[in-house]
């Protein structure tokens, strides 16, 4: 890792990652007061079956305990998107990004490795990840203090939570950081990003509201991340071994994908 390019690609980027944590903190914060408030009141509604009873089990979550609640705080779309910004933004444009603008060239002609410049940009990335998956997860204990339920929540497990989602969103990092090292333009690098995670998340909101679609859920990342099960005290140590894999073999395929191109002069 080069501590130069580290240092610039953090003071580039520090002010919209907390921007992005804030804004996770607040968004958190609102599901355990939701769940407080409303809680009973979805429950009458479901019992009374206006609804299907697997609209009661969004992704993994639901809305009749408190860490169903927080569950569902996780993989909420608005959560998602907000985590997104650099899982899948920064990492599509840290390399396809600066070549499409004409600008590796410039780094690349400093002393300094494709697989160490690639390498520098893997771990601010994670990084980068890391904390706004924090914001979440101070966001679901201040909404939970603030109710006066924090005995409920296991709170003991959050840091297992916040291991377990920054696994899921880096695998996204990591594919899109290989688009980005296989790309000379941002679009193709950010079409496949974004490609992954939508249809990963199709998958298994599917899967969670169709029964017959359930075996499907096995094919999507976001099925190794079930908050609601770690909170319950009993976490699945294969699920963060499946993002561990994926992460790794993304960034094998990098190292190898990178430093081999040929950085054809920009058009």
């Amino acid at each position: 890792m080069n501590g130069a390019l580290f240092v610039h690609t953090w003071r580039a980027n520090r002010g919209r990652v907390l921007l992005v944590a804030a804004a996770l903190v607040i968004w958190s914060t609102f599901m355990p007061i939701i769940y407080d408030t409303f809680g009973a009141t979805f429950q009458d509604i479901f019992e009374s079956g206006v609804l299907p009873p697997q609209f009661a089990a969004f992704g993994g979550g639901d809305i009749f305990s408190l860490t169903g609640a927080v569950a569902i705080g996780f993989i909420h779309p608005i959560t998602v998107g907000l985590v997104l910004v650099y899982a899948v933004g920064f990492t599509s444009a840290a390399i396809a990004g600066e070549r499409q603008r004409g600008t590796l060239e410039v780094l690349l002609a400093r002393p300094i490795s494709r697989r160490v410049t690639y390498a520098t940009l893997a771990v601010a990335g994670a990084l980068f990840v890391g904390i706004v998956i924090l914001g979440s997860i101070l966001g679901a204990l201040v909404g939970t203090a603030l109710v006066g339920r924090t005995a409920e929540l296991g709170v003991e497990q959050l840091p297992l939570v916040w291991l377990n989602g920054s696994l899921l969103y880096w695998a996204f990092g990591a594919i899109a950081l290989l688009a980005s090292a296989s790309f000379d333009r941002l679009t193709p690098a950010l079409g496949i990003g974004l490609a992954v995670v939508l249809v990963s998340y199709f998958l298994d909101v599917l899967g969670s509201l169709w029964p017959e679609a359930k075996g499907l859920q096995p094919w999507s990342l976001f099925h190794y991340f079930d908050p609601k099960t770690i909170l319950a005290g009993f976490p699945d140590a294969g699920d963060l071994l499946v993002l561990a894999v994926v992460i790794a073999l993304a960034v094998a395929a990098a190292l190898v994908v990178f430093p081999r191109r040929d950085l054809a002069a920009p058009s």
